[in-house]
């Protein structure tokens, strides 16, 4: 919920390459060396491509070895986001072809200003006391996704129990209350 994949995105609109995104949790070597083909068929025609492989340090050293010809090759520009340290769970070779960057958790102030924004397209007439806002950020930990996620089902909640403003209160008693079921 940082932006990993709108970074790769957005390296593929502003080289106009087409944009492949894949998932090492589902995808595997079939699946690399489709897209791989299709990339260069798409070269052929004068397209290039970036692919993304999210959770890449799903994918064992063996099936990693598949990208490092075309990324060597220059056949796709390699975008990959991982949750580990790249230094363990990469490929050495592909990691040293590759820039490193770490992205951090949103900071408050970001997570505040995310907070509004969705609070004013998805759920304006739900009120929001200060203090239930600033637990809300809290519960999503930087993340961005957490945070709309957890919007969403406040949503649900204070509907379900006729409640508006949200409080702190709330805001404890309906996330710990979906927290422990997955726990």
């Amino acid at each position: 919920g940082v932006g990993k994949t709108t970074i790769a995105s957005v390296v593929s609109q502003a080289t106009r390459r087409r944009f492949v995104e894949l998932s090492a949790v589902t995808a595997g070597v079939k699946e690399v060396r489709a897209e791989l083909e299709e990339a260069r068929r798409q070269l052929a025609r004068g397209r290039a491509t970036v692919l993304f492989v999210d959770e890449v340090h799903r994918f064992s050293k063996a099936q990693q070895d598949v990208l490092l010809p075309a990324v060597e090759n220059r056949l796709v520009s390699l975008v990959a986001a991982t949750t580990e340290n790249p230094s363990f769970e990469v490929n050495s070779a592909l990691l040293s072809r590759a820039a490193v960057y770490v992205l951090e958790s949103l900071d408050t102030a970001a997570m505040t200003q995310l907070f509004e924004r969705a609070h004013a397209i998805a759920c304006a007439d739900l009120g929001f006391e200060d203090d239930a806002r600033e637990r809300l950020i809290g519960f999503a930990d930087g993340d961005a996704r957490r945070l709309m996620n957890l919007i969403e089902q406040l949503q649900v909640a204070a509907e379900t129990a006729k409640v508006n403003p949200v409080s702190a209160a709330f805001v404890d008693q309906a996330l710990s209350r979906n927290l422990r079921r997955f726990d």
